[in-house]
């Protein structure tokens, strides 16, 4: 029997880790668009490319529909490009920069969060910069790691280079697809799924501890000169 918790809910935490489409910026149309055009071109059908190219790397899209044609070096040119073609579909997702500004805000000059997106360098840099958000230090870009979401590794190595001592560090990850909840929950995280890509019911089946419409609702406050922060999710969605 699934237990329903009662909001709103209170984490304690060392860090937290997001993912980027999707979690801080809503890029679903744009890249719909991209894989759109993609799919014409190469004679794919693009509900097919959609229905599991989401959350996942572009290079491991490209793989399994157009293995001829999975390289770095194309992954690398169609990413660099789809800000620059389809970079009007895209926006913030609410409350990103505010959540931002206040984690920085309540540890000042030690940054407490990180990005793991299945995005590359390219891709991910843009969105940031066309939003105004600050690349943090700890910036897990596709090319960085061997294995893709649903695989742990991008968010196990988030955690280990944002905490200095594992054994008592806790992380929460901000996911929206089900491949990246399932890796945040394999990586040993509290999980919060955003309903901007997928229904409810998929991101709690994917593994979600807590699901938010956005990151209005959530909010972030540090006790005393405590280590930890305590992370409030105000609402379910």
């Amino acid at each position: 029997m699934t237990v329903t918790p009662e909001y709103p809910v209170s984490v304690r935490t060392h860090t937290i880790l997001f993912d980027l489409d999707g979690t801080l910026v809503d890029s679903t149309d744009a890249i719909v668009a991209h894989w759109t055009r993609f799919g014409h071109e190469h004679n794919i059908p693009p509900e097919r490319i959609l229905a599991t190219s989401h959350g996942r790397r572009l290079i491991d899209t490209l793989l399994e529909h157009t293995p001829h044609l999975a390289s770095d070096t194309i992954a690398y040119e169609l990413e660099s490009n789809l800000p620059k073609e389809f970079g009007d579909k895209c926006r913030t997702i609410q409350g990103a920069g505010e959540l931002l500004q206040r984690l920085d805000k309540i540890f000042p000059g030690d940054r407490r969060w990180g990005i793991v997106t299945s995005g590359t360098y390219p891709l991910a840099s843009q969105w940031l910069d066309m939003f105004g958000m600050p690349i943090p230090d700890v910036f897990i870009t596709a090319e960085k790691v061997a294995r893709g979401k649903p695989d742990p590794e991008g968010y196990l190595l988030g955690r280990t280079l944002l905490s200095a001592d594992e054994s008592v560090r806790k992380t929460i990850v901000f996911e929206d697809a089900p491949a990246g909840i399932r890796a945040g929950k394999a990586a040993g995280a509290v999980v919060i799924g955003i309903v901007s890509t997928h229904s409810k019911g998929e991101v709690l089946d994917a593994g979600a501890d807590f699901v938010v419409t956005d990151l209005g609702d959530i909010e972030v406050v540090r006790e005393g000169d405590s280590d930890e922060f305590v992370l409030r999710v105000l609402r379910e969605a």
